[in-house]
């Protein structure tokens, strides 16, 4: 590293950018894919990020602090208002917004957040995702509509999933960044606790798992976490707001609390870098997503 890009000398630059956007557009999948390591939860489904998580990557002469946020959308309870909550606040507290987008024509929720972030007058990229999906042809059009919908620094087409545009989408965003010391030590990568990481890979792999209204009705708390010389053992509960929701992900003799049980340990002791002795239990806690007190207990505040 050059004397010109080392921390606290002029060429340094650090600051903070919201991955925002509609739900399933691909936000935790490129914010894994810039860090080089799995960090938000990825699933099919949309809403599945419920908090805010912050990924740093450090780079020559930059540190970019990297805010991936749930899906903005229409409420329906208390949780999916803590959702936008959530995603609204990380756009407010920012330097420069990521807009992301899947390869389509902009939708009226599209228009309606544009809106909103043209009152905080940020620099906003418009990252068009899931480039590997679509004929290079049919981003033309899909450009275009953006482009006159909202007045974007740069708009760059991107595939998470694959890599590309990753570097592109860094440059510019570094560009925008201001000059100053580095904000968070360089061998930080998230201030997320490791216990909230753990209770998102379980909630991962029941989303993954199951079908219907039983994912978004799933929510997971560590109550239990030992450490010794050998590995780390880590009780949790996953919540659900039916006897029939705790039935399915039990399943017959336990087969399917097993398997989540399985495929969760394997994320896990990779985070962790140890052995891991994974117990879960399935509760029911009625309506859990309308119950305020609950919801604060479950760090949804």
């Amino acid at each position: 590293m050059s004397g010109a890009d080392q921390e606290g000398s002029p060429g340094f630059r650090a600051g903070f950018v919201s991955i925002s956007g509609r739900p399933n557009v691909g936000k935790s999948t490129f914010l894994n894919a810039v860090l080089g390591q799995k960090l938000s939860i990825v699933t099919s489904r949309p809403q599945t990020t419920r908090n805010r998580i912050m990924g740093i990557k450090n780079l020559p002469g930059a540190q970019v602090v990297f805010l991936d946020t749930p899906g903005i959308h229409t409420p329906r309870h208390g949780l999916g208002s803590h959702m936008v909550k959530e995603a609204r606040q990380a756009i407010h507290d920012v330097d420069v917004v990521l807009y992301m987008v899947e390869p389509a024509r902009p939708h009226r929720d599209d228009l309606s957040i544009l809106k909103t972030l043209r009152g905080e007058g940020k620099p906003v990229v418009l990252l068009v995702n899931k480039l590997d999906t679509v004929k290079k042809l049919e981003l033309l059009p899909v450009i275009q509509a953006f482009s006159e919908a909202y007045d974007f620094h740069e708009i760059v087409p991107v595939s998470a999933l694959r890599g590309d545009g990753l570097e592109e989408a860094l440059g510019i965003i570094v560009g925008l960044m201001s000059e100053g010391p580095r904000l968070f030590p360089e061998d930080m990568l998230t201030d997320s606790a490791e216990r909230f990481i753990v209770s998102e890979m379980v909630r991962e792999k029941v989303m993954a798992s199951t079908r219907k209204e039983v994912p978004h009705a799933v929510a997971v708390e560590v109550k239990r976490w030992e450490e010794n010389e050998r590995l780390i053992s880590i009780g949790a509960d996953i919540y659900v707001e039916k006897d029939g929701q705790k039935g399915i992900i039990i399943g017959k003799r336990g087969a399917m609390l097993k398997q989540i049980g399985t495929a969760a340990r394997r994320d896990i002791e990779g985070l962790l870098g140890t052995k891991v002795f994974l117990e879960l239990f399935v509760k029911v806690v009625p309506d859990w997503r309308r119950k305020k007190g609950v919801l604060t207990d479950l760090g949804y505040r």
